[in-house]
């Protein structure tokens, strides 16, 4: 017997035997609300925008990290493991954005069940040197924010479904969405030409701006939090780089993130003074509705809108 996958058999056991006694005392899930149709869990929100602008009212979406809630940070719930166990196919990002979820998705992957890790099949860029000696690996898991890896993402995703269901033309929809997402690159470009090539310079809270410096022609001067992950541990002298750097440059924004503490960033603004502004962008999750944010191609629009007020002259 195989030691590991007893261990995993014991895990995901473990998880959903917790979540059906849980349902017991409380609410349950009703016993069909899928009507027939296939199921997808999508592990965040940007994930399960992408799926359902594919598959619409042809398949069940349940998204498990909520608007809002960190990647990195997020801890599953028993539900969250019955979930991924029991869906026709569950969309991960992987590349570490979701360390939480890490165990239970290796798990469910042991126990047969089709778990899509659209992050390494993506083109993935690797971290700066700093970034990928840490813990959480050389590669960028923000793959969402380049809108042409999301179009690549969204043909890997159809071609799975075909399998999943051949009875819908999920490619047809995929290119429907590429057409969409390709029209809202345009439209990015087109924004972020008010900001001369000599202010494309950035200061963000995390790592997670790579790609769309990549895709855009920006450079990613220096960052609050070292590395991929939101649950890195700035030294004090990493922070007092910082400053001396932003102060060198001339640097007068940090671009911090709606899904995570901002505490580190305004207190580098604190220390660099009153012309120093922090800007909040969308990164690991799409916005509450009514946002502009609530898409996946809306949050990047508005992204593009709050980087271009903040650095155009």
């Amino acid at each position: 017997m195989n030691p590991s996958g007893g261990r995993r058999r014991i895990v995901i056991a473990a998880v959903v035997a917790a979540g059906l006694l849980a349902s017991c005392g409380g609410t349950s899930e009703p016993p069909d609300a899928s009507g027939g149709r296939i199921t997808v869990v999508a592990t965040t929100s940007i994930w399960g925008d992408v799926v359902r602008s594919i598959v619409g009212d042809d398949a069940v979406v349940d998204v498990l990290v909520p608007i809002g809630a960190d990647p990195h940070a997020y801890q599953p719930s028993s539900r969250d493991a019955a979930a991924i166990q029991n869906a026709d196919l569950v969309v991960a990002n992987g590349l570490g954005l979701e360390e939480g979820l890490h165990d239970v998705l290796e798990a469910a992957t042991g126990e047969g069940a089709e778990v899509l890790e659209l992050g390494p099949m993506l083109g993935p860029l690797p971290f700066g040197e700093e970034a990928g000696e840490s813990e959480h690996g050389t590669f960028d898991p923000h793959v969402w924010m380049d809108p042409g890896r999301v179009a690549a993402a969204a043909d890997i995703i159809a071609e799975t479904l075909s399998a999943v269901d051949p009875s819908v033309d999920w490619e047809a929809r995929a290119e429907a969405y590429r057409f969409e997402l390709m029209g809202a690159d345009g439209h990015i470009v087109d924004i972020l030409n008010a900001v001369p090539a000599g202010a494309r310079f950035m200061v963000t809270n995390h790592d997670a701006f790579g790609y769309f410096a990549d895709r855009y022609d920006f450079t990613i001067l220096g960052v609050v939090i070292p590395g991929g992950s939101t649950l890195a541990d700035p030294s004090s002298s990493d922070l007092a780089d910082l400053v001396d750097l932003m102060r060198a440059t001339g640097t007068t924004v940090i671009f911090v993130e709606t899904s995570s503490p901002t505490a580190l960033a305004d207190a580098v603004a604190s220390e660099l003074g009153s012309s120093v502004s922090v800007v909040d962008l969308y990164t690991g999750s799409l916005g509450a509705a009514g946002s502009g944010a609530d898409t996946l191609i809306g949050m990047l629009t508005v992204n593009a809108e709050s980087i271009a007020a903040a650095l155009a002259p």
